[in-house]
């Protein structure tokens, strides 16, 4: 069942039950409210029956009796019983007598007031004395207003609440069918684009802050960021075939050139050695084409556990001391937290030395080993390293583009590498849970700043 019938149905539903529900109400109020209303007449009848009737020939008595005649309405087959009742009668010869019901007059006699309906008819009586003598004075009528009032108001509810049904069901038919346009819209349009026209996007001409513009603007959020993955992909599989066909057209070049004819045995080994070079660099890119495509894989289990990033970049800087020593890595310890639970985090020491190794050896290297500065600082929710050289920097045009696999900037031809390094950086921060933020100004200098959220101590 699509949303809109559900919609249509759930809203006729509702409105229905409300209409059917107050109708009922309304009835059923005023249906009660008549037999109150009518009981209070009756016994005014017999307050003033018992008056006049009681006090027969007195000048009150006939003044009564014409108010009564010139002010009440008579009711429908209304009657008026005047009973004397002595021991020697017994009640149930009354009711025969005057053709009432005996457990009213039993009820009577008990309460002194009673009221009773028996059928359309209505009855109400009070018990008074007058000298030695006890007298019933009974008024009965049938109730016109519940007869013929509330059948007619019966029929108007049904007959009105049959008609609210049949707008509501129309109306909601139409809402829940037209609101859902501008969905149906977006849907026939997000069809219409495919990875041939994938820079396409939705019209949001709709009020900015209604669901169905948040909706437009989520898609195309999503549009942009599957755009940018199709050219990342694009990029990657040509600069992975450049990078990875480089090599191996060296490797069969040489090893054809080789059987073309003999050759000396200098001739060979210089031959293989150029091979072995080419399927080392090979060999790299390769590595680190697995090694970035494992760290990009969420899925991947990884083991996390208590890390002290100070220890972490003081291992790294060793480690590059070792196969650069006349680098000039300065670790600026000003800023460093007092308090050492400040400068742990949960994560994986492998992946961490891996990636701040990247980040010093590119800094190093960059900047021709002038002074990179690493600054170790800690807010009060994240460990923050920012690490800082002198070197040739990247271009404004190009920054956006470093985390792209493969991706060299335009002023670093002089420098090898296959631009791999950074791209895997951000997957072992991201993994992390943590942000590379990269700014830099050609000839000046790069600053790369790490920020990892710190472990949470219970």
């Amino acid at each position: 069942m699509k949303t809109q019938t559900k919609l249509a149905i759930i809203l006729g539903f509702l409105s229905t039950t409300l209409v059917v529900v107050f109708g009922i109400s309304v009835y059923y109020f005023l249906d009660k409210y008549s037999y109150v209303d009518f009981y209070k007449r009756l016994e005014a009848r017999v307050s003033i029956s018992a008056q006049y009737s009681l006090n027969s020939g007195t000048l009150n008595s006939r003044y009564l009796k014409s108010l009564r005649k010139q002010h009440l309405e008579t009711l429908e087959k209304e009657k008026e019983y005047l009973i004397e009742t002595s021991p020697n009668v017994s009640l149930k010869d009354i009711a025969q007598k005057h053709k009432l019901p005996l457990n009213f007059l039993i009820s009577l006699s008990k309460v002194g007031t009673y009221r009773e309906k028996q059928g359309n008819l209505f009855m109400a009586g009070s018990q008074y004395k007058k000298g030695n003598k006890r007298y019933f004075v009974i008024v009965s009528a049938e109730n016109y207003y519940v007869s013929n009032h509330l059948i007619f108001l019966r029929t108007v509810l049904i007959g009105g609440i049959s008609m609210v049904i049949l707008i509501v069901a129309i109306f909601s038919f139409y809402f829940s069918k037209h609101i859902f346009d501008p969905i149906r819209d977006i849907t026939v349009k997000v069809k219409q684009i495919s990875t041939e026209n994938i820079h396409l996007r939705l019209e949001n001409n709709i009020d900015k802050s209604s669901e169905i513009s948040e909706l437009t603007s989520t898609f195309n959020e999503l549009l942009n960021r599957i755009e940018t993955a199709f050219e990342t992909q694009k990029n990657f599989i040509s600069n992975a075939s450049h990078e990875l066909g480089t090599p191996l057209t060296t490797i069969i070049g040489e090893a054809d050139f080789s059987l073309l004819k003999p050759r000396t045995s200098e001739e060979y080994i210089a031959a293989i050695k150029n091979i072995l070079q080419q399927a080392e660099r090979l060999n790299e890119i390769t590595k680190s084409l697995l090694f970035l495509a494992q760290t990009g894989y969420k899925g991947k289990t990884i083991t996390f556990e208590m890390v002290r990033i100070d220890e972490v970049i003081w291992s790294t800087k060793s480690l590059i001391d070792k196969l650069n020593p006349n680098n000039k890595i300065l670790v600026d310890l000003r800023l460093l937290p007092e308090d050492p639970k400040k400068l742990k985090v949960q994560g994986n020491q492998q992946l961490l030395h891996l990636a701040f190794a990247n980040i010093l050896s590119n800094a190093c290297k960059y900047s021709n080993n002038k002074p990179v500065t690493v600054h170790i600082a800690s807010s009060n929710s994240q460990v923050i390293i920012m690490v800082e050289d002198q070197g040739i920097g990247i271009p404004e045009s190009e920054i956006d583009y470093i985390y792209d696999p493969f991706f060299r900037a335009s002023n670093t031809n002089l420098f090898e590498g296959y631009g791999i390094g950074l791209p895997l950086t951000q997957n072992i921060i991201s993994l992390h849970r943590g942000d590379l933020i990269v700014s830099s100004q050609v000839n000046v200098g790069t600053k790369v700043q790490v920020k990892i959220p710190l472990m949470k101590f219970i």
